[in-house]
């Protein structure tokens, strides 16, 4: 699948699955911006990868550092045909050990920021006529999991706005969702559960790529563990609820 002569914006770009899709983005022939709150991080990947590509910083639960990205990125290139925005945090707790510290980044960074790139980018697709904006979202949307409250909130506000920017944005925008399951990144090794069907980023990206340029509107892997939540998402509360317990770690 070739992205030759596309320039495409990956937000969430300097480890994990944002890092392995530019990878396999930049082999693909796309021109990239690379952006993510470590700089030092984002360079070692640009020098890494086959073509010309560029980086801009940003912490994406910072409005004007949103904003100011958006500037900088019109300033770079006068085209742009793809946002994807992979940035995401993940703080473990129990609800009696919750901080507010972390509800507000977690929120911030897997909720507010989407939106804030979402507000930025859009009118930009209706100017030129043509864009793809996708938002990474989570399976933990589909169902609240314990000591995930926060995170499993923050996926599931995006999940639906995701699904209401779709209906909202006209034909020439595409929108699309991914819903990953468990990817051996930074964030899972959070963990301290046994993680079902867990796959690396480079399995993780080539679902990716592979769904941009699908007509389906939720890209999420791997099927065998997000299909299973599905039928799971759709079971009665009772059932639900009980079954979700058992990624409670031991002795807890």
């Amino acid at each position: 699948m070739t992205f030759n002569q596309q320039t495409i914006w990956i937000i969430g770009a300097s480890s994990g699955i944002g890092a392995a899709l530019a990878d396999k983005l930049a082999r693909s022939g796309a021109t990239l911006i690379l952006s993510a709150r470590r700089a030092e991080r984002l360079e070692q990947l640009r020098q890494s990868l086959p073509g010309d590509h560029h980086v801009v910083q940003m912490d994406i639960s910072r409005i004007e550092d949103v904003h100011q990205a958006t500037k900088t990125v019109l300033e770079i290139t006068d085209k742009l045909d793809r946002v994807v925005v992979m940035a995401g945090t993940y703080a473990p707790s129990t609800i009696d050990k919750m901080t507010d510290d972390n509800l507000n980044m977690i929120m911030a960074v897997n909720f507010l920021g989407p939106v804030r790139v979402a507000q930025c980018v859009m009118p930009i697709f209706r100017q030129q006529g043509h864009g793809q904006l996708v938002l990474c979202a989570s399976v933990a949307g589909y169902i609240g999991l314990p000591y995930a409250q926060p995170y499993s909130a923050s996926k599931a506000a995006l999940i639906n706005f995701t699904e209401s920017l779709y209906a909202e944005a006209p034909p020439t925008t595409d929108i699309k969702l991914i819903c990953p399951g468990f990817v051996r990144t930074p964030m899972t090794d959070k963990n301290r559960f046994k993680m079902p069907m867990i796959i690396e980023p480079e399995q993780a990206a080539e679902a990716i790529v592979k769904g941009l340029n699908s007509q389906h509107f939720e890209i999420h892997f791997p099927k065998k563990f997000t299909l299973l939540l599905k039928v799971l998402q759709s079971l009665p509360y009772r059932i639900k609820l009980s079954l979700s317990r058992k990624y409670r770690p031991k002795g807890t």
